[in-house]
């Protein structure tokens, strides 16, 4: 369903989240959309986003600046976002933060399509890079090996985008939900 959007509807400007995937930008770009690249799990993981501890001994999280180095569009609003598994590996604090951050910088019948492990154990939940093809598959290849953090059910994925107006699932292979989500 999105790949024939892709295919159909030149000068879309779509968001790759991710390691950044030379087959993706020559994909996207040769159907004549626009990319921006945003690896927020190589961010999320890699920078020190904690600033310090509550009174409790709990992290306090600085969710601002993740958003703001990570997410800066510059006012630009998007059609498409390859969310892929970032949800997966993101600190929790970063995930709600994250998703109403796309809704803002969504244009109106944008899609987002994002893949959710339904396990947390096990060699499915490997952290991987994804490239799209010209067919219904997505390749997917080994990236660097950050340790997932959660599994989203049906009903967490349903509340995390309940303002959005409509999503399709579909269980993947390999234990992986794909959802595609429209604002």
């Amino acid at each position: 369903m999105l790949r024939k959007r892709l295919q159909a509807d030149p000068g879309l400007r779509i968001i790759d989240v991710g390691y950044t995937s030379p087959n993706n930008i020559n994909y996207l770009t040769d159907l004549g959309h626009s990319v921006f690249l945003s690896d927020l799990v190589h961010d999320a993981c890699t920078e020190n986003w904690q600033s310090g501890f509550d009174e409790e001994g709990n992290p306090i999280w600085n969710v601002e600046g993740f958003l703001k180095q990570s997410l800066d569009f510059a006012g630009r609003n998007f059609d498409v976002v390859l969310l892929w598994t970032a949800l997966d590996y993101l600190p929790e604090p970063f995930v709600v933060p994250v998703v109403g951050h796309l809704y803002g910088a969504m244009n109106p019948g944008g899609q987002v399509l994002a893949l959710f492990h339904t396990r947390t154990h096990g060699d499915e939940t490997a952290h991987c890079r994804y490239h799209v093809t010209a067919t219904d598959k997505v390749e997917v290849q080994l990236a660097h090996p950050y340790p997932i953090q959660r599994a989203f059910t049906n009903r967490s994925i349903e509340r995390l985008f309940s303002g959005w107006s409509g999503h399709k699932q579909f269980l993947a292979k390999d234990s992986v939900s794909e959802v595609i989500m429209t604002r």
